[in-house]
């Protein structure tokens, strides 16, 4: 995975599209990438139905912004968060954007955001439509961040419980791993797999060894052993282990 460290980020969440219940594991999952300085959430407070996104709201420090249902049945959220996001962006005062929904409006603002230099990730549930996954440098599915899955410390094998896989491997999957190796390889056919993890989420950015079960894509890659060779080398007086990663002939 590619990690944008250091990176001051505007977090921008629809309450209308996302539960409130994960909000504690989305700013973790961020702060894998950088620094969430600004968190807002957006939605109609006045409803009966956002009443438990008060705790939370108070427990990270996220300003909600008030935004009336003017229309029934239309998020109302979308065009004061998109405001919101050209503002920060004019201010300079971030490196990206994280943009917490499952709503396929917010696709030209994602594109919009990325013309402008900007990195933007993407978090929200798996029915969120391909157009807006696309539009983002990094999508996360919200159903993959799970408290009780990064307090697993599993010393003899890094396998997440296959039950609770959220997909399932296929062949255009391993196509696509198969075509980014070789887009990187050397003559011997050898890819440094970290390159080919930040190649895959630029092709595919939606893609996360956790959808497939596996906390790290390293053992990702070598379960699928019947379609990939994998050999770490220890870098000279060093302890660190560079990983590479070949096509099985």
């Amino acid at each position: 995975m590619e990690k944008k460290a250091d990176l001051n980020f505007a977090v921008l969440i629809d309450a209308e599209n996302v539960p409130y219940s994960n909000v504690k594991g989305m700013l973790d999952e961020i702060a894998r990438f950088g620094v969430p300085t600004i968190k807002r959430i957006y939605g109609d407070w006045t409803v009966p139905n956002v009443s438990g996104w008060k705790s939370v709201l108070l427990e990270h420090a996220i300003t909600p912004i008030q935004q009336y249902s003017y229309t029934s049945g239309k998020n109302s959220s979308d065009s004061a968060m998109i405001i919101d996001a050209m503002d920060i962006l004019h201010t300079n005062r971030v490196d990206g954007f994280c943009l917490v929904s499952s709503d396929s409006d917010f696709t030209r603002l994602a594109t919009r955001l990325r013309e402008s230099g900007m990195y933007v990730i993407g978090l929200g549930e798996r029915k969120t439509p391909k157009p807006f996954i696309a539009a983002c440098d990094k999508f996360i599915y919200i159903e993959i961040i799970n408290k009780e899955q990064k307090q697993l410390n599993i010393k003899s094998s890094d396998n997440i419980d296959n039950e609770k896989q959220v997909e399932k491997i296929n062949d255009e999957l391993i196509g696509l791993i198969k075509s980014t190796i070789e887009d990187l390889a050397d003559d011997n056919g050898w890819a440094f797999l970290a390159e080919v993890g930040n190649l895959l989420n630029k092709k595919r950015p939606d893609f996360d060894s956790r959808n497939y079960g596996f906390s790290k894509l390293t053992p990702f890659i070598k379960s699928l052993s019947n379609y990939f060779e994998v050999e770490e080398k220890t870098v000279k007086n060093t302890h660190i282990k560079h990983i590479y990663v070949k096509i099985k002939e």
